[in-house]
């Protein structure tokens, strides 16, 4: 098949058009939220990127979005899973490195009552287990299933991405 010059430009377009998307679909599934006359079951926010200094921005953006539904819904239950490569700034070994992401997660976990999952299995492809993160951090089996069991429960999912 041959491809057409302009090919690539397109690709490029509807990929930046997605991008776009996903990032106003958190925005917008926030706002969604907030306007409800109800407070939702909970809700879950998913963090899966490819470098572990991407929780340097995702777990603030993560915080302020917490924030705003606490506001609006100050009893909303709260969960975040986090199983991308960014997931092994969490480890013990890597607190000094990581201070501000360890300091954040431990306040959501410890003082604002949110449940924060990384992935045991994505773990274990890297020869990490449970004992190499901190108490503060649970480890789920499997994040994707972890997400799902929350869905289950009535959480409404946020993908958090940059």
């Amino acid at each position: 098949m041959q491809r057409h010059p302009g090919d690539w430009l397109t690709s490029l377009l509807i990929s930046l058009m997605l991008l776009v998307g996903a990032t106003a679909q958190a925005a917008s599934g926030i706002e969604q939220i907030l306007a409800l006359d109800e407070a939702p079951e909970g809700v879950v926010f998913e963090i899966a990127e490819d470098d572990d200094d991407d929780l340097g921005w995702a777990i603030p953006k993560t915080v302020k979005q917490i924030e705003r539904l606490r506001q609006r819904f100050p009893e909303l239950p709260v969960a975040v899973v986090t199983h991308g490569v960014e997931m092994f700034a969490l480890k013990t070994e890597h607190r000094e490195a990581f201070r501000p992401v360890h300091d954040a997660v431990q306040s959501l976990t410890q003082q604002q009552d949110v449940d924060l999952h990384v992935c045991g299995t994505h773990a274990s492809w890297y020869n990490a287990d449970e004992s190499d993160f901190p108490d503060y951090v649970d480890v789920a089996p499997v994040g994707p299933v972890q997400i799902r069991q929350y869905q289950e429960l009535g959480y409404i999912l946020i993908r958090i991405e940059r």
